[in-house]
This record gives C-alpha cells, structure tokens and sequence, in this order.
C-alpha cells in the first residue's frame, strides 16, 4: 500500500506540472544534443544543457545574442547563416554538416537540422534548431579516407604488379596502372569482364581459371607460374597469387588478384639451366675423355707387344731354313696384322676423342680445302642428293691438321647422307665468326675471338633431344649394327677441341641437322713468327736389314713399365747391334743415368708410374745436355707438354723445348720404323 501510495504521489506530483513545463524539462535533460529556439532574425531565445555543454556557451551568455556567432568566419562571409534559415523558411527544413566553433574559439564538427516554428495561423515565429557533435565520427570518415586514399594512390602507383580485384564470379571489379602496363588493357575496357580473357586458349580448355578460384577459396590461396595473354595476342610469363576476400562475417566479397610478369627471370633461368646443362655435359666429356684416353693407352700398349711379336715372327720364320712352316704360318700372322691394324686405328680414334692424338697443323684456306675435296664429297652422296657449297668472300685462315679437317667433313658428308634416305640438300657453307664470351659458356677451355666455321647442313630426318645430347660418346650411334662405330662425331669433338676450337649441333627432328665446327683464326705473324711447315713426329720407315752384328754402335736406355713391350724394345736394340739398358720407370732409369754408364739415347714412355716421361727427360737432360731422347708414347702431345691446339710434333727443330734431339713416335710403333729412329738419332 505505501508503495501505491509514493507511485500515487509521484504520479500528482508530474501531473500538476505544465505541459509547456514538461517539454523544457525533457529539453533540458538532453546533453548529446544542442536544441534551441531562434527568433526569426535568428536570436537565440532558448537554452539547453547538450548546447551549453558541447558549445561552452551558460544560458545567459547566448540568449538574445545571434546564432551566426557559431559559424566560422569564412561561413558568415559567405552568408551561411542566413541561407540557412531562408532554406528551412522556403522548404520546411535545413539541413547540413559543417565546422562549428565553440566559446573558447575550437572547432567542432556539427550536423544541424534547423526547422521553422508557425503558429495555428501559419505565421513564422522562430526556428528550431538542433545540433550534435560528429567531431569524432567526422575525424573516423576522414582518416578511413584519407588511408583509402593512401591506398589507392599506393595500388595506383604501382607499376610492376598488376593488382586489381574480382568478384565472387570472377569478373575484373577494379583496375591499376600496373595491370594496364603488364596487360595492355584500359580500366574501362577490362572492367566488368571475367579474367579468364588473361589465360591462354589451352588453359581455358582445361579449366584453369576454375580451378584457381577454387583453390583459393578452399586453400585460402592460389599460386603459380604460367603463360598469360595481352591486349594484343602476345604472351607472358606471369607469377600469380590470388587470395579470397571474405567480410567480417565470413561472407564471400571476391578475389585479390596480384600478377607479376617474370618473363625475363624465366630467359635468364633457363639460359643458366642451359649453361649448367652444358657445363654438365662438357664435364661428362672430360670424364669419358680421360677414361678413354686411359683405356686406349692401355690397349695401345698391348697392340705394341702383338704388333712387335708378329713382326719378329715373320722376320725368324724369312731369316730361317723352314720354308714350309713358315708358308703354313703366313696367312694366321696377316690376319694377325690385320687386326692389329684395325685396333690401332681404333685407338686413334679413342685418342681423337680424348684429345690425345699427334697432329700436324699447317696454315689452311677452308674454301680451298672444301674445293679439292668436292669430288670426293659428291661421288659419297650419290644422285638423290643436292650437294651445294656456300663459300665466304675473304675467308680468314686457319691452322690446323689438314687431313683431319678432311676426315671430319667426310664423316659429317656421309652422316647428313643416312639422315636423308629419300634424298634431300646437304649444304657446306664456310663463313668468319667472332665469337664472344656468352656464345662459350659451356665450352671450359675455349677462348673467345675471331674463328672460322665450316657447317655441314641437311635436310633430314633430324635429332631428337634425348639423342642429340649424347651424340659425342664414344660408340654411341643410331645406325644399325654394323653401318656405324659411334666415333665419327667424337673425334671431331676431340680434334677441335685439341685445336682450340669447338663444335655445334642444331637438330629439329623432321626438319634437318647443321653441324658447325670452329676453328681459330690463324694469325702467322702473332701465332707462329717465321712459320714453315710442321715437323714430322716421325722419321720416315726404312726397309729392315737385320741384325748388323759387329761392335757395338752406342748404348741406348730403354724405359718402359709394360714389361712385355720393354722385353721387345731390347730384342729389337739388341739384334741390331746396340748395347741396351733397361728400367721398368723413372726413378730406375734416373739411377741409371746418374751412374757413370755409357748413355747416347733414352727411348721413354711418357706415360710411367711416379716419375712420368717428360720430367725423367728434363732430368736426364741436365744430367747429359747431349742426350737424344725418343719417346714412344699414345699420349703424345703430353710427351712435349704441348697444350690442346699445339700439339707435340709441331716442334720448330724437334727439341720440344727440351734443348736437343728429340723424337715421338706413336704406339703402337712398327719395329721397322722403331729401328729407322733410332739409327737415324744415333747417326746425329
């Protein structure tokens, strides 16, 4: 009942206040709003207390003073205030956002609805107005957009990347001036269409645009690599990431799409791959060349003890008294020899490969060495083929071995030949060709400069990649069993190599094959001053005469760690009337030669364990200044120290720096050349 009661008494006590009371209390009691009366002149004639609190004005300080005076000074010069009350007079209401300012002079941002008072007969009375502080809400709107400014200015001003957006379906939403430069499109030409226009035609046929949304919605981001299209047809190659943009309610807006165009680092990237590939390559044939050439060392030194056997056989079986036997004989030692011979040239061949093989450069024009062979080169073609040469105006010279230029165009002649079955054009073409730092990359070893190239080009059947890239291994070949060894295009490898030269193959399968051997230009006053003909490694074989018995006519040192060919070598010396020392390697032989022994020649492998052959040389040679020194070696440009380009027999005066007689001869040696050396030294 009491609590009826104070209700009771709470309630009389509103009751009994005004209408007019009320409304002032209700106005009063609101502080987050300015609300007040205006006469029509637009005198303040009212106070509350949001006015007096977000304005600093008490009451008794603003009524009857004009409304104007919170206006700024640049908004009463424009005669804000008064268009203010005409607007709300004419059409029932102002309303507007704009800089206020308060008491102590500070500014604040207002939105104010002004709205005229009639009274019951229509006439104005006065106006109403209130305003509310936005200063904050004003301060938020104009930092989002100046950051979204900030922003656009940022996504605008970059010119690298393409980043714009799309929407949930995939059309382009937004457009920077990077996509316009990478893309070639214009905001108002791109806008509104669905990107998959980028993708090339196999990607749209795969599904590929598809497929990246999705990824990106299910993986909350979508990158990789690929081809992209412009404007005008052209392609790219573009580095994409596209990210979903969901809202805070996890609602799909669309799609953050950044590209990159990577074109140039996917050149370079490939261009090192190319690189390392060849030097990959060029490493493997250093391996498979030392291995070879090691191999064919080996092998040469076997052939020496068969060859030297089965020519001391023939000799004892002529110089005895068993015709019949030696008749029965015969034909299994020529077949012997045969053999012999055909391993021999094989191993030359090995040696090509390994760069290990004697040459004789001389000074050559390439259009007259292609000249003297073209017969040759046309009757190996046959009819079906169109031969045709293309010969360089004023074609530098060259220097190199003459008849393995001539082998190699031969063997390149007769491979562009089996490449065009049903016939074809095999061309020869000769042209300068400087050549600069990028075009070696892949070729340790090779120099840049002016060289010269002979290219030999066929219409045919061409080189797949996975064959091309092995076609310089020893014994590897397409052709059937029995058409081909393998080691046309390794001994070129090896013999330009060797020249200080290099070669390249161009291969499309179905289209045709262009090899290219270079070779340095030949420069006689820099290269070789005063050049003449090279000296030959060899003497020129004499017929045998047997043994010539009587005294003996000087003492020879035969170094060699083959045991059977060592045995062979001093038959040989010994039947001919020398007197003969032996030594299985260098440190041997170097007792032998410190000792106060008679010595007039050293015959050395090159090739010995610990103390090599040229460094027992050199030794011996200070120990005897006036010793000769043969050299029987497969290894012979190493034999003088001559580097690949300068091989061992182009020795002005056969001394190969060695200061005095000296002599190479390849194995495996006939013992009638062996013999013809060593008599022809000894005479010196």
């Amino acid at each position: 009942m009491k609590e009826d009661r104070a209700g009771s008494a709470t309630g009389s006590a509103w009751d009994a206040i005004s209408g007019e009371r009320r409304l002032q209390l209700l106005v009063d009691s609101v502080r987050d709003y300015a609300i007040y009366l205006l006469d029509p002149q637009g005198i303040v004639s009212s106070w509350n207390s949001g006015a007096e609190r977000f304005k600093g004005y008490r009451a008794d300080e603003i009524i009857g003073q004009h409304f104007s005076r919170f206006y700024t000074d640049a908004d009463r010069a424009a005669g804000l205030p008064a268009r203010a009350l005409a607007t709300a007079a004419a059409e029932g209401k102002f309303e507007a956002e704009g800089w206020r300012v308060r008491k102590d002079g500070t500014r604040f941002f207002a939105h104010v609805v002004i709205d005229p008072v009639r009274d019951e007969t229509g006439t104005l009375v006065g106006f109403a107005k209130i305003t509310r502080d936005i200063t904050e809400r004003k301060v938020a709107e104009e930092s989002l957009r100046r950051s979204e400014e900030q922003f656009r200015l940022l996504v605008q001003g970059v010119v690298d990347y393409a980043l714009f957006m799309l929407d949930p379906t995939g059309c382009v939403a937004n457009w920077n001036q990077g996509a316009q430069r990478l893309k070639g499109y214009r905001a108002d030409e791109i806008v509104g269409r669905h990107f998959s226009r980028f993708y090339t035609e196999e990607d749209r046929a795969a599904g590929l645009p598809a497929r990246a949304l999705a990824t990106a919605l299910a993986e909350g981001k979508f990158e990789a690599e690929g081809w992209r299209v412009r404007k005008d047809g052209t392609r790219f190659f573009a580095h994409v990431v596209i990210d979903p943009i969901r809202s805070d309610t996890g609602t799909l807006m669309g799609f953050a799409k950044i590209t990159r165009d990577i074109t140039e680092r996917r050149k370079t990237e490939e261009m090192l791959e190319e690189m390392r590939q060849a030097l990959v390559q060029s490493q493997k044939m250093e391996a498979i060349g030392q291995l070879t050439g090691g191999v064919a060392h080996d092998f040469n030194n076997l052939l020496q003890a068969i060859s030297s056997s089965l020519e001391l056989i023939d000799q004892r079986l002529a110089a005895g008294r068993a015709p019949q036997v030696a008749a029965d004989i015969a034909p299994f030692a020529a077949t012997a020899r045969a053999a012999v011979d055909r391993a021999a040239s094989l191993t030359r061949r090995l040696l090509a490969f390994a760069r290990r093989q004697p040459l004789r450069p001389e000074r050559t024009d390439l259009n007259a060495l292609v000249d003297g062979l073209w017969e040759l080169l046309h009757r190996s073609v046959g009819e079906a083929i169109r031969l045709e040469r293309r010969p360089s105006a004023a074609l530098w010279p060259v220097r190199a071995d003459v008849s393995q230029i001539e082998n190699a165009l031969l063997n390149l002649v007769i491979n562009a030949r089996d490449a065009m079955p049903d016939g074809g054009t095999l061309t020869i073409e000769t042209a300068n060709a400087p050549v600069g730092p990028a075009e070696i990359a892949g070729e340790p070893g090779v120099e840049p400069g002016d060289y010269v190239a002979v290219t030999v080009a066929d219409t045919g059947t061409g080189m797949p990649p996975e064959v091309l890239s092995r076609v310089y291994e020893p014994f590897f070949t397409t052709k059937p069993i029995g058409q081909g060894t393998g080691l046309g295009l390794s001994q070129l490898y090896g013999f330009a190599r060797q020249s200080g030269g290099f070669v390249r193959i161009d291969s499309t399968v179905g289209q045709g094959t262009a090899v290219r051997l270079f070779l340095p230009r030949h420069h006689p006053d820099r290269d070789h001053p005063g050049e003449g003909d090279a000296h030959p490694a060899t003497a020129t074989p004499a017929p045998h005469s047997g043994s010539q018995g009587g005294a003996a006519k000087g003492t020879v040192l035969v170094v060699e760690d083959e045991g059977l060919v060592r045995m062979l070598l001093v038959e040989v010396l010994e039947g001919d009337g020398y007197t003969v020392l032996e030594a299985a390697d260098g440190d041997a032989a170097l007792a032998l030669l410190s000792s106060p022994a008679r010595i007039d020649l050293l015959t050395t492998d090159v090739g010995l364990p610990g103390l090599n052959g040229r460094q027992l040389a050199e030794m011996a040679r200070g120990l005897r200044p006036e010793l000769r020194v043969l050299f029987l070696t497969g290894y012979a440009f190493n034999a003088l120290g001559a580097a690949p380009g300068r091989p061992a027999d182009d020795v002005s005066g056969g001394d190969g720096g060695l200061g005095g007689a000296v002599r190479i001869l390849s194995k495996p040696v006939p013992i009638d050349a062996f013999r013809a050396t060593v008599r022809a030294m000894m005479a010196e």
